[in-house]
């Protein structure tokens, strides 16, 4: 099925800047709706039930797997992270652009069931910056730091399989870059003719 909406699915290791960039993109493009993942994570800072996540219990989300109310899912540091299929498609079908924040795996999924799916890696300039950020945010023990960065050692070789990368060494370059890519990928062809149909029959173009 085509869409007149835009996918853009963004992943990185954590630690890597993926939601600040992705924060200063919606704050300079309101065209794009940020998807609502739901998770079996407890809230962190002030996050809020239905803003940031749904946070739902293991038993609940192993239910909604189960029924396939999921487009994708994973389980990412000991919890399970999953994307409403019903959600996305109703926004997509009414032609707004959504961007999903998911792991690797996830987007992977999501690129097997949405043609129309643009897949954006960001990466730190350098393993030794990504701990450096891991530690300057204040959030983790120094275990959960080193799990974080073993599994980002997993987690950087699948970049080789998103269509876009983008280098966070000075965010407001790589804010630069991420627009490029959204503004790219509305051009297309494709994307053109999902978005404006009455166009291309006015035109008759194929």
């Amino acid at each position: 099925m085509e869409f007149p909406g835009n996918l853009f699915v963004v992943a990185a290791p954590s630690g890597a800047g993926k939601s600040s960039l992705v924060k200063a993109l919606l704050d300079r493009d309101p065209a794009i709706q940020l998807s609502i993942s739901t998770t079996t994570r407890a809230p962190r800072g002030q996050e809020r039930d239905g803003r940031e996540y749904f946070f739902v219990e293991r038993a609940t989300f192993e239910h909604q797997i189960a029924h396939g109310d999921f487009v994708e899912w994973a389980e990412v540091h000991d919890n399970l992270y999953g994307t409403s299929r019903l959600w996305l498609e109703q926004r997509m079908a009414e032609g707004v652009d959504v961007l999903l924040e998911i792991d690797w795996q996830g987007a992977d999924q999501v690129k097997r069931l949405f043609n129309n799916a643009v897949s954006i890696f960001i990466l730190p300039p350098s393993f030794e910056e990504l701990r450096a950020r891991l530690e300057r945010r204040g959030e983790d023990s120094p275990a959960v730091i080193e799990r974080r960065m073993r599994e980002a050692h997993i987690e950087i070789p699948h970049a080789a399989t998103f269509d876009f990368i983008i280098v966070n060494d000075q965010i407001d370059r790589a804010l630069r870059g991420l627009e490029a890519v959204v503004a790219a990928q509305r051009l297309r062809y494709a994307a053109q003719r999902r978005c404006h149909p009455e166009v291309f029959a006015a035109l008759d173009i194929g």
